[in-house]
Protein backbone atom coordinates (compact mmCIF):
# COMPACT_ATOMS: atom_id res chain seq x y z
CA UNK A 1 0.00 0.00 0.00
CA UNK A 2 1.18 3.21 -0.63
CA UNK A 3 1.78 6.48 1.77
CA UNK A 4 -0.90 8.38 -0.17
CA UNK A 5 -3.12 5.55 0.65
CA UNK A 6 -2.46 5.12 4.00
CA UNK A 7 -2.87 8.80 4.73
CA UNK A 8 -6.12 8.58 2.98
CA UNK A 9 -7.23 5.74 5.21
CA UNK A 10 -6.47 7.69 8.31
CA UNK A 11 -8.36 10.68 7.63
CA UNK A 12 -12.19 9.99 8.30
CA UNK A 13 -14.39 9.89 5.42
CA UNK A 14 -16.75 12.03 6.33
CA UNK A 15 -16.26 15.37 8.39
CA UNK A 16 -19.48 14.53 10.21
CA UNK A 17 -18.30 11.59 11.58
CA UNK A 18 -15.61 12.84 12.88
CA UNK A 19 -17.93 16.25 14.45
CA UNK A 20 -20.10 13.44 15.52
CA UNK A 21 -17.03 11.79 17.63
CA UNK A 22 -15.81 15.07 18.95
CA UNK A 23 -19.69 16.29 20.13
CA UNK A 24 -19.94 12.42 21.72
CA UNK A 25 -16.77 13.27 23.94
CA UNK A 26 -17.87 16.91 25.12
CA UNK A 27 -21.16 15.25 26.09
CA UNK A 28 -19.72 12.53 28.00
CA UNK A 29 -17.38 14.94 29.66
CA UNK A 30 -20.36 16.73 31.10
CA UNK A 31 -22.30 13.73 31.83
CA UNK A 32 -19.17 12.73 34.01
CA UNK A 33 -19.14 15.85 35.58
CA UNK A 34 -22.65 16.08 36.19
CA UNK A 35 -23.02 12.51 37.89
CA UNK A 36 -19.63 13.00 39.66
CA UNK A 37 -18.40 9.75 39.02
CA UNK A 38 -14.93 10.83 38.68
CA UNK A 39 -14.78 12.55 41.77
CA UNK A 40 -14.71 16.46 42.57
CA UNK A 41 -11.66 16.55 40.60
CA UNK A 42 -13.74 16.07 37.07
CA UNK A 43 -15.93 19.10 37.21
CA UNK A 44 -18.78 19.75 34.25
CA UNK A 45 -17.41 20.89 31.38
CA UNK A 46 -19.93 23.86 31.13
CA UNK A 47 -18.50 24.69 34.76
CA UNK A 48 -15.10 25.11 33.31
CA UNK A 49 -16.25 27.10 30.49
CA UNK A 50 -18.30 29.03 32.63
CA UNK A 51 -15.00 29.98 34.25
CA UNK A 52 -13.31 30.84 30.93
CA UNK A 53 -15.94 33.20 29.97
CA UNK A 54 -14.59 34.84 33.43
CA UNK A 55 -12.66 38.30 32.22
CA UNK A 56 -10.38 38.30 34.90
CA UNK A 57 -9.79 34.19 33.60
CA UNK A 58 -9.11 34.77 30.41
CA UNK A 59 -7.15 37.37 31.22
CA UNK A 60 -4.92 34.87 33.30
CA UNK A 61 -5.30 32.09 30.55
CA UNK A 62 -4.44 34.63 27.61
CA UNK A 63 -1.20 35.91 29.28
CA UNK A 64 -0.19 32.38 29.92
CA UNK A 65 -1.14 31.10 26.22
CA UNK A 66 1.21 33.58 24.99
CA UNK A 67 3.87 32.76 26.77
CA UNK A 68 3.91 28.83 26.27
CA UNK A 69 2.48 29.66 22.78
CA UNK A 70 5.85 31.83 22.23
CA UNK A 71 8.13 29.07 23.97
CA UNK A 72 6.82 26.27 21.56
CA UNK A 73 7.08 28.37 18.51
CA UNK A 74 10.84 29.11 18.97
CA UNK A 75 11.61 25.84 20.08
CA UNK A 76 9.44 24.06 17.24
CA UNK A 77 11.88 26.41 14.74
CA UNK A 78 14.78 25.81 16.75
CA UNK A 79 14.31 21.95 16.64
CA UNK A 80 13.27 21.75 13.39
CA UNK A 81 16.35 23.68 12.02
CA UNK A 82 18.46 21.30 14.16
CA UNK A 83 17.09 18.42 12.78
CA UNK A 84 17.77 19.57 9.58
CA UNK A 85 20.96 20.05 9.46
CA UNK A 86 22.01 17.11 11.33
CA UNK A 87 20.06 14.80 9.28
CA UNK A 88 21.96 16.75 5.93
CA UNK A 89 25.18 16.31 7.66
CA UNK A 90 24.76 12.54 7.82
CA UNK A 91 24.23 12.59 4.20
CA UNK A 92 26.90 15.03 3.40
CA UNK A 93 29.28 13.02 5.41
CA UNK A 94 28.30 9.31 5.59
CA UNK A 95 31.06 8.33 7.80
CA UNK A 96 29.01 10.33 10.56
CA UNK A 97 25.47 8.93 9.76
CA UNK A 98 25.67 5.96 12.66
CA UNK A 99 27.10 8.19 15.36
CA UNK A 100 24.69 10.96 14.83
CA UNK A 101 21.73 8.31 14.37
CA UNK A 102 22.82 6.87 18.15
CA UNK A 103 23.18 10.37 19.43
CA UNK A 104 19.55 11.33 18.90
CA UNK A 105 18.49 8.06 20.20
CA UNK A 106 20.60 8.52 23.31
CA UNK A 107 19.30 12.08 23.78
CA UNK A 108 15.47 10.86 22.92
CA UNK A 109 15.95 8.47 25.77
CA UNK A 110 16.14 10.75 28.51
CA UNK A 111 13.47 11.64 29.71
CA UNK A 112 11.93 15.62 29.10
CA UNK A 113 11.25 15.53 32.57
CA UNK A 114 14.91 14.79 33.71
CA UNK A 115 16.18 17.21 31.41
CA UNK A 116 14.66 19.99 33.35
CA UNK A 117 16.70 20.40 35.91
CA UNK A 118 19.87 20.44 33.96
CA UNK A 119 18.48 22.65 31.31
CA UNK A 120 17.68 25.51 34.51
CA UNK A 121 21.49 25.10 35.93
CA UNK A 122 22.70 25.72 32.61
CA UNK A 123 20.52 27.88 30.27
CA UNK A 124 18.39 29.41 33.20
CA UNK A 125 14.51 29.79 33.53
CA UNK A 126 13.47 31.70 30.66
CA UNK A 127 14.92 29.66 28.37
CA UNK A 128 14.67 26.17 29.67
CA UNK A 129 10.74 25.74 28.05
CA UNK A 130 12.13 26.73 24.36
CA UNK A 131 14.70 24.24 24.76
CA UNK A 132 12.48 21.71 25.92
CA UNK A 133 10.26 22.34 23.01
CA UNK A 134 13.19 22.24 20.75
CA UNK A 135 14.24 18.44 22.33
CA UNK A 136 11.29 17.23 21.92
CA UNK A 137 10.19 18.65 18.02
CA UNK A 138 13.54 18.08 16.82
CA UNK A 139 13.83 14.17 17.43
CA UNK A 140 10.56 13.49 15.83
CA UNK A 141 11.66 15.53 12.67
CA UNK A 142 15.38 14.60 12.27
CA UNK A 143 13.50 10.73 12.48
CA UNK A 144 11.13 12.04 9.39
CA UNK A 145 14.17 13.94 7.18
CA UNK A 146 16.34 11.03 7.53
CA UNK A 147 13.96 8.89 5.89
CA UNK A 148 13.10 11.21 3.78
CA UNK A 149 16.54 12.36 2.49
CA UNK A 150 16.92 8.68 1.69
CA UNK A 151 13.48 8.15 -0.23
CA UNK A 152 15.09 8.79 -4.04
CA UNK A 153 15.29 6.09 -5.89
CA UNK A 154 18.90 4.79 -7.12
CA UNK A 155 18.39 5.25 -10.72
CA UNK A 156 17.26 9.16 -9.75
CA UNK A 157 20.82 8.85 -7.47
CA UNK A 158 22.70 7.07 -10.43
CA UNK A 159 21.96 10.16 -13.32
CA UNK A 160 22.91 12.58 -10.48
CA UNK A 161 26.50 10.68 -10.56
CA UNK A 162 26.72 10.34 -14.07
CA UNK A 163 25.94 13.71 -14.23
CA UNK A 164 28.95 14.95 -12.37
CA UNK A 165 26.85 16.25 -9.33
CA UNK A 166 28.63 16.03 -5.72
CA UNK A 167 26.99 14.91 -2.46
CA UNK A 168 26.04 19.03 -1.60
CA UNK A 169 24.13 18.97 -4.92
CA UNK A 170 22.55 16.02 -5.29
CA UNK A 171 21.30 16.81 -1.36
CA UNK A 172 19.63 20.28 -3.16
CA UNK A 173 18.83 19.51 -6.52
CA UNK A 174 16.77 15.63 -5.52
CA UNK A 175 17.12 14.86 -2.09
CA UNK A 176 15.75 17.63 -0.68
CA UNK A 177 12.63 18.05 -2.50
CA UNK A 178 11.85 14.21 -3.51
CA UNK A 179 12.01 13.78 0.58
CA UNK A 180 9.56 17.27 1.01
CA UNK A 181 6.20 15.68 1.87
CA UNK A 182 8.11 12.79 4.09
CA UNK A 183 9.36 16.06 6.32
CA UNK A 184 6.47 17.64 6.34
CA UNK A 185 4.76 14.91 7.89
CA UNK A 186 7.43 14.89 10.67
CA UNK A 187 6.58 18.90 11.07
CA UNK A 188 3.08 17.92 11.56
CA UNK A 189 4.34 15.51 14.31
CA UNK A 190 7.08 18.08 15.29
CA UNK A 191 4.32 20.55 16.40
CA UNK A 192 2.39 18.95 18.77
CA UNK A 193 5.22 17.57 20.33
CA UNK A 194 6.50 21.19 20.85
CA UNK A 195 3.47 22.33 22.52
CA UNK A 196 4.01 19.34 25.24
CA UNK A 197 7.87 19.88 25.08
CA UNK A 198 7.09 24.00 26.44
CA UNK A 199 4.51 23.24 28.92
CA UNK A 200 6.88 20.58 30.43
CA UNK A 201 9.84 23.17 30.21
CA UNK A 202 7.52 25.63 32.29
CA UNK A 203 6.97 22.86 35.17
CA UNK A 204 10.64 23.95 36.42
CA UNK A 205 9.93 27.41 37.43
CA UNK A 206 8.74 29.62 34.29
CA UNK A 207 7.43 33.13 35.26
CA UNK A 208 4.43 32.48 32.75
CA UNK A 209 2.89 29.63 30.88
CA UNK A 210 0.45 27.09 31.24
CA UNK A 211 3.04 24.74 32.66
CA UNK A 212 2.98 27.04 35.52
CA UNK A 213 -0.49 27.89 35.79
CA UNK A 214 -1.23 23.84 35.99
CA UNK A 215 1.07 23.73 38.58
CA UNK A 216 -0.40 26.75 40.70
CA UNK A 217 -4.11 25.27 39.81
CA UNK A 218 -3.04 21.80 41.49
CA UNK A 219 -1.07 23.34 44.51
CA UNK A 220 -3.99 25.74 44.94
CA UNK A 221 -6.79 23.04 44.38
CA UNK A 222 -8.48 24.98 41.65
CA UNK A 223 -10.15 22.60 39.77
CA UNK A 224 -11.71 25.28 37.06
CA UNK A 225 -8.69 26.32 36.79
CA UNK A 226 -6.50 23.42 35.81
CA UNK A 227 -9.10 22.30 33.06
CA UNK A 228 -9.02 25.47 31.62
CA UNK A 229 -5.59 25.66 31.27
CA UNK A 230 -5.31 22.06 30.20
CA UNK A 231 -7.76 22.43 27.47
CA UNK A 232 -6.27 25.38 26.49
CA UNK A 233 -2.97 24.04 26.36
CA UNK A 234 -4.96 21.11 24.15
CA UNK A 235 -6.44 23.47 22.08
CA UNK A 236 -2.94 24.52 21.08
CA UNK A 237 -1.54 21.99 20.58
CA UNK A 238 -4.98 20.79 17.78
CA UNK A 239 -3.91 24.02 16.42
CA UNK A 240 -0.31 23.81 15.30
CA UNK A 241 -1.31 20.03 14.56
CA UNK A 242 -4.59 21.32 12.28
CA UNK A 243 -2.17 24.18 10.40
CA UNK A 244 0.65 21.54 9.31
CA UNK A 245 -2.04 19.28 8.72
CA UNK A 246 -2.91 21.81 5.92
CA UNK A 247 0.79 22.53 4.99
CA UNK A 248 1.20 19.05 4.20
CA UNK A 249 -1.73 18.71 1.74
CA UNK A 250 -0.59 21.70 -0.12
CA UNK A 251 2.67 20.11 -0.30
CA UNK A 252 1.74 16.83 -1.24
CA UNK A 253 -0.62 18.57 -4.24
CA UNK A 254 2.02 19.92 -5.27
CA UNK A 255 5.03 16.88 -5.24
CA UNK A 256 3.12 13.92 -5.47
Amino acid sequence: MSRAAVGAAALPRSPGLAAGGVLTLLVLVEVVGRLGLAGPGWPPLTAVLGYVAEPAAQQLLGRALVATGSAALGGFLLGSVAALLVAALSVLLPATAPGLDRLAAVVNAVPLIALGPLLITTAGREATPTLVAALAAGFALFVAATSALASASDAQRDVFAVLGAGRARTLLRLQLPAGLPLIVDGLTLAAPAAVLGAVIGEWFGARRGLGVLLVSSMQNVQTNQLWAAALTAAALSLLAYVLLVALRAAVNRRFQ
